[in-house]
């Protein structure tokens, strides 16, 4: 039986749906509290490791998350470069807000910021999630 016991499976099951969507809060609200992008992304992160620990993984599926995340990470990048460039094409200014700011203290009162936080979030996550599955990877390093 490969990864933890059972009872660290099942318990991780029931556990990192609600990490997640913490995780998920924290991106969203990020320009109404503290937190944002990265903090998001790294509770984010930690559900993936989690599950990784959980259920342990063979040297194909670390390729194959490995694979997967470096894809989330440039995913990540490219939403914030292009929200970027979207504001330069929309107003002559990179970045600029072209959103129009709603009512102060809602969930829709920021222009871009929250469409950045969620770039962050994926780009920090995902990025955290490949140094993780790097570090993972010298075991097989050392048992050659």
């Amino acid at each position: 039986m490969k990864g933890m016991s059972l009872i660290v499976k099942t318990i991780t099951n029931i556990v990192i749906g609600f990490i997640f969507l913490y995780g998920l809060y924290i991106i969203l609200h990020g320009h109404l509290t503290p937190g944002g992008g990265f903090a998001g992304g790294v509770i984010i992160a930690g559900v993936f490791v989690l599950k990784y620990l959980a259920y342990g993984s063979s040297k194909a599926g670390e390729k194959k998350s490995s694979i997967i995340s470096s894809v989330f990470e440039s995913v990540g990048a490219l939403l914030f470069v292009g929200i970027a460039l979207l504001g330069l094409l929309l107003t002559g200014v990179f970045f600029l807000n072209f959103i129009p700011r709603g009512t102060p203290l809602h969930l829709l009162s920021a222009g871009i910021i929250p469409l950045c936080n969620i770039a962050i979030g994926i780009k920090v996550g995902a990025g955290l999630f490949s140094i993780f599955l790097a570090l993972a990877a010298f075991k097989y390093i050392m048992e050659d």
